[in-house]
């Protein structure tokens, strides 16, 4: 049932004998209902989010939310979820409740926003991403890299049963109608001069080959069959293989072929030199926009782009003493050519050497926890190799399990060349990527029952990922970074993010070209020209993203040492933790309101 303010005039005419003014009846807004409503939306409109939670009933779509028609459907849902909230009655609601208000409030009003930019879509599946509408595909975070992770089998898409397999199909589907579109939305783009970047489209048109030069036996999208279950009768059996293989022959494979063409022969001609987004149409209010959205907070891009420089030159100085008790002998550019290529932190042949040194940090903070934490999640925990069909240009990830358990969390981790893996920043990395980061927050988030359902998935990237940076902080009271070059892969990870602040500002707001952030980051930090590049790159598809690592690990980190100054030795890092954890992704504001209140708890 769908609650709205109902106001009842009533007449005097029907009224006997009554000489008062009409009167309004005002019927207040139920918010577990609202909750619940507002939790089947967010499933309708994610229907990939909605099966990595675990909810099944999506599990044969994919919403093509670059649709100029499901665009205004989003936008009036957002207003009419608005008009709700302000009728709810408040009177009665735990604090827990009130807050998830306002979180619905923030969400719903900056969703609505959105919407309402003349560059920004805002239901991308893509880890909660917004889309800019005429830049529906990029060389990272796609729709189509996503759907081909899927596709492989042992992603998030569960083939275990018949109807799993036949969900796949109409997903497919789906996933055409939304390529279409795609296409026309690009053309749009290529007659208003809204083009992506250059360099970007250079990147997609080779990620395409695969899915168009593969026999289907071979091809990615029907590794599914090669993994089907015994248990399916051969009636069903001969049945999926026969549709599976129609439709990568008849549609998957001649769709890559149009859009691979599509791409190479008429957008990138076309495509801009530019990096930034803030030199197009409506770009400048898109950025700022997003700004708000990323970070949860007002702040400006001058604003962000000085907090980095200071960043930057903190951290530096961190990294010039952590060298000099190294006994290096050099600058700091020397020293990132030396740890580079030092031998010892290149160690291993095979690449199960590298998830077994992942899994032995795993083991090594399990005693440690104890004093930092209260809380333990319930969830299953794996690392696993990143799949090989995208190794090669994929970053460290997290996956979160299902709601229901039985589809553990993983760590993915990419072993393109295992000579070359570098270890440096792995203790960091597990850190923010497992535990006590992604994996830690998020299946706490995910099973804490008090939390309305819609406060369960990933949420607000700002808050997920400035926790995940804090958590590397967390390195030297969990018994890691005893090793120097460890504690440096930390402080080299810190510095990475601090950049982001400066290159992705640079690039969208102030006109910096790629090649300056390139330089820029060079100049800062140990990573490869390669891996710089593609960095850089990921920031100019996904502008002001990159911004809520830095800006959340900030937050937290100056809340953590607020109330431990007001709290003195009443101040319990766990408490705090808990604190933090307990209620969900949090917008800033709201954090930092709940924890001052937290503190006065302590010192009334």
């Amino acid at each position: 049932m769908t609650y709205r303010i109902l106001v009842i005039i009533i007449s005097l005419s029907l009224l006997v004998g009554c000489k008062e003014a009409p009167k309004e009846t005002v019927i207040k807004e139920d918010s577990a209902s609202l909750f619940s409503d507002y939790q089947q939306f967010r499933l309708e409109i994610n229907p990939i989010e909605a099966t990595k939670a675990g909810y099944t009933q999506y599990n044969d779509t994919i919403a093509n939310y670059i649709a100029t028609d499901y665009q205004n459907y989003l936008q009036g849902q957002y207003k009419d979820f608005i008009e709700r909230i302000a009728a709810v009655d408040t009177t009665g609601l735990g604090a827990t409740q009130k807050l998830a208000l306002e979180v619905m409030e923030w969400d719903c009003s900056i969703k609505k926003e959105g919407l309402e930019n003349a560059l920004v879509s805002m239901a991308s599946p893509i880890y909660n991403l917004p889309t800019l509408e005429l830049f529906p595909l990029g060389q990272i975070q796609s729709l189509h890299l996503y759907v081909a992770q899927l596709a492989g089998g042992t992603s998030v898409h569960p083939f275990k049963t018949v109807k799993d397999y036949e969900d796949w199909l109409h997903r497919l589907e789906d996933y055409l109608a939304f390529l279409d579109t795609s296409i026309l939305k690009m053309k749009e783009g290529m007659a208003n001069q809204l083009v992506l970047p250059k360099s970007l489209v250079e990147k997609m048109i080779p990620q395409l080959e695969d899915f168009t030069n593969q026999s289907v036996e071979d091809h990615l999208f029907y590794a599914p069959v090669k993994m089907m279950p015994d248990t399916f009768d051969i009636e069903a059996q001969t049945r999926l293989k026969e549709a599976y293989s129609t439709i990568i022959q008849e549609r998957i494979i001649p769709k890559y072929v149009v859009l691979k063409d599509f791409l190479e022969e008429e957008y990138l001609p076309v495509a801009r030199e530019t990096a930034g987004i803030g030199a197009l149409e409506n770009g400048k209010e898109a950025y700022d926009y997003l700004i708000r959205l990323h970070t949860t907070t007002l702040m400006t891009a001058e604003e962000i782009h000085q907090l980095g420089l200071k960043e930057v030159e903190r951290i530096r100085g961190e990294m010039e003493k952590a060298m000099s008790e190294l006994g290096f002998k050099g600058d700091l550019k020397q020293f990132f050519e030396h740890v580079r290529n030092h031998p010892k932190l290149k160690p291993y042949a095979d690449p199960n050497q590298v998830i077994a040194h992942f899994k032995a940090i795993e083991a090594k903070i399990e005693g440690p926890m104890e004093g930092v934490f209260n809380a333990n999640p319930k969830a299953g925990f794996e690392v696993r190799r990143t799949e090989a069909f995208r190794e090669a240009s994929a970053s460290a990830e997290y996956v979160p399990g299902s709601k229901d358990g039985s589809r553990p969390g993983v760590f993915y981790v990419p072993i393109p060349t295992v000579e070359e893996f570098n270890i440096l920043t792995s203790e960091a990395l597990f850190l923010h990527e497992a535990i006590p980061g992604h994996h830690y927050q998020l299946s706490l988030q995910q099973e804490n029952e008090d939390l309305p359902a819609f406060l369960h998935p990933e949420s607000l990237g700002v808050f997920v990922e400035g926790w995940a940076l804090y958590a590397e902080s967390l390195g030297k009271e969990l018994g890691l970074y005893s090793d120097p070059y460890q504690f440096f892969g930390m402080l080299s990870m810190e510095m990475h993010r601090a950049i982001r602040l400066v290159v992705d500002t640079g690039m969208h707001a102030k006109g910096w070209t790629r090649e300056q952030a390139i330089q820029y980051s060079l100049d800062n930090e140990a990573d490869s020209v390669e891996g710089i590049t593609a960095e850089i790159e990921r920031y100019m598809a996904t502008p002001g993203q990159a911004l809520s690592y830095k800006i959340g690990q900030l937050k937290i980190q100056e809340l953590r040492d607020k109330a431990a100054s007001a709290l003195g030795e009443d101040f319990d890092i766990r408490e705090f933790h808990d604190q933090v954890l307990n209620t969900g992704s949090l917008p800033l504001v709201l954090l930092e309101k709940k924890i001052d209140n937290w503190i006065k708890t302590y010192t009334k």
